[in-house]
């Protein structure tokens, strides 16, 4: 890796078998991002945004090239160091949120921690203090299915940054919420970025959400193109 570079894709290659055919998805990506920035990625349905999102957490492999996130080459991990790593190093914000219905919001955002070795207390503090930090103290057992759109989404967002993860991952963190809602959700990534340092790389559909990254990228035909930077 460049010593620039936190995340690095270097020649990587990706396709998916339908039926008989190989629909070739990238073709040599090749993507370099400096830690501490927030990047926001754009693009036709189909030109690969999830697919980049599941190999920089791990989930998917590429056929071909190398994928680094800091010191670590995921594609040359094994499953369980990849589950290791992206439990300590990984926070994923979904578009739907992806709670367990039957927990407390404090109940979901404790999930990542029962993955390591703390005490009851030692979570219910961390617990607490991030759902402060999203604006959300005092809601620790409510249920987020009784919560609007946006105090849902906060809720996700303290579920991925309540193990202190260096990167966070945004899947349409504001495709199902109002304006007003995707704007609060925007000025706390923002914040996660600017004053905690969090990498963050958001794939979105909303033009609005990705002027407030500090640089765009179009993925187009297996290829990125830097299409704005933020002032």
């Amino acid at each position: 890796m460049t010593p620039a570079a936190y995340i690095e894709l270097k020649e990587v290659r990706k396709a998916y078998r339908i039926g008989r055919e190989d629909i070739s998805i990238f073709s040599s990506l090749d993507l370099a991002i400096p830690q501490g920035d927030f990047i926001a990625i754009i693009g036709p349905s189909g030109s690969g945004k999830s697919t980049l999102l599941n190999m920089l957490a791990g989930i998917d492999r590429p056929d071909a090239g190398s994928v680094s996130i800091g010191d670590h080459r995921l594609d040359w991990m094994g499953e369980r160091a990849l589950s290791s790593w992206r439990a300590h190093n990984i926070g994923i914000v979904f578009q739907f949120y992806n709670f367990l219905p039957m927990l407390t919001a404090a109940e979901n955002v404790e999930l990542p921690l029962l993955l390591k070795p703390l005490s009851a207390k030692e979570r219910r503090d961390r617990v607490g203090k991030v759902l402060d930090l999203v604006g959300l103290a005092g809601r620790e057992k409510q249920y987020p299915s009784s919560m609007s759109g946006g105090q849902q989404q906060r809720v996700g967002i303290a579920r991925a940054i309540v193990s202190d993860p260096g990167l966070l991952l945004c899947d349409e963190p504001t495709g199902d919420l109002d304006r007003a809602s995707a704007d609060d959700v925007l000025q706390m990534l923002n914040f996660l970025n600017r004053e905690l340092g969090k990498t963050i790389i958001m794939v979105t559909h909303d033009p609005r959400a990705a002027g407030s990254a500090r640089r765009t990228l179009h993925l187009d035909k297996g290829q990125f193109i830097e299409a704005e930077k933020a002032a």
